[in-house]
């Protein structure tokens, strides 16, 4: 869905310059994201996540949404836009990462279910860590077409190990034994996570400008039709009333562009998968925060009749 870029050049062609980029964007990459997993553990009670986790229509609903749906549409769309493979990889990747650490401020925007998103959001970050690697090597082949594409499996369980699941834990670990600690931390921490993402974006926006450019129009239809899908699954499956039906459309277009880029960056690094990545992270936050505000407003216009 995303346009240009070639097939990616041998490891012995790139210039020192550009090896020396892509660490860097592999380092920014992986620091950010495992701030970002601490940020998130600090704001969440275990009493948050056992009232998601007793709610199994809930959990089960969640999961379909955001491990079954949304990949399976996102596969659709990019064998309907006859997406390149590295492109499908890379928008593929962000659909198997949900729990975006975005989802509770969204939902607190438009008036939904903040506790609810919190929790969610824990319980997706936490299994995307284990779930993701697992089916990307099963639906990879579904949009490569006659380029392989493969992903070290057990490579990328064990850096989301090391940079969500434990950093998630730690900070979750934080928050029940220290929680004076953690309510000092949390504030540092979320304006940390807000600065490194930037600077993440940036970074990633420089290495990649040429390819992001090259971006068709029929790539962003591409990739609007997917956040219109995620929102309307996520509505459809959160629940009879209104606030959780917002709060799970959220929680459901918002995927986890920080452990997306992670796996990019390790498996194919230096290609269109990463700006594919980036881009559709890019159209996915701007988009949800946008339906955000509206459903903020409309609920405004509601109550002042």
């Amino acid at each position: 869905m995303v346009g240009g870029g070639g097939p990616p050049a041998s490891l012995s062609d790139r210039s020192e310059t550009f090896m020396s980029s892509e660490q860097l964007v592999n380092l920014v990459v992986t620091v950010t994201l495992v701030e970002m997993m601490v940020a998130i553990g600090l704001g969440v009670t275990l009493a948050e996540l056992r009232a998601v986790a007793v709610n199994r229509g809930l959990l089960l609903r969640t999961t379909v949404a955001n491990y079954v749906v949304v990949p399976a549409i996102a596969i659709l769309l990019l064998i309907l836009f006859r997406a390149q493979a590295l492109v499908g990889a890379g928008i593929l990747i962000l659909a198997v990462c949900p729990g975006a650490p975005f989802g509770p401020p969204c939902a607190g925007l438009a008036r939904g279910n903040v506790v609810t998103a919190v929790g969610l959001m824990a319980f997706l970050a936490a299994s995307s860590a284990i779930v993701a690697p697992l089916i990307l090597p099963i639906l990879l082949p579904l949009v490569a077409g006659d380029q392989p594409l493969g992903v070290d499996v057990l490579g990328i369980v064990r850096t989301l190990f090391v940079t969500q699941l434990l950093p998630l834990c730690l900070g979750v670990a934080v928050r029940h034994w220290y929680p004076t600690v953690a309510g000092r931390l949390k504030s540092p921490a979320d304006r940390a996570s807000a600065v490194l993402s930037l600077v993440t974006f940036g970074l990633v926006l420089a290495v990649q400008f040429s390819t992001l450019r090259a971006i068709r129009l029929t790539g962003m239809v591409g990739m609007l039709l997917l956040l219109a899908s995620t929102l309307a699954i996520g509505w459809v499956l959160g629940g009879p009333a209104a606030a959780d039906r917002r709060t799970h459309a959220l929680t459901t277009s918002l995927r986890n562009v920080g452990v997306g880029l992670v796996i990019a960056t390790r498996a194919f690094g230096g290609t269109p998968a990463v700006t594919a990545a980036l881009a559709y992270g890019l159209v996915e936050i701007i988009g949800s925060v946008m339906v955000a505000l509206w459903w903020r407003a409309w609920g405004r216009a509601e109550e002042s009749r």
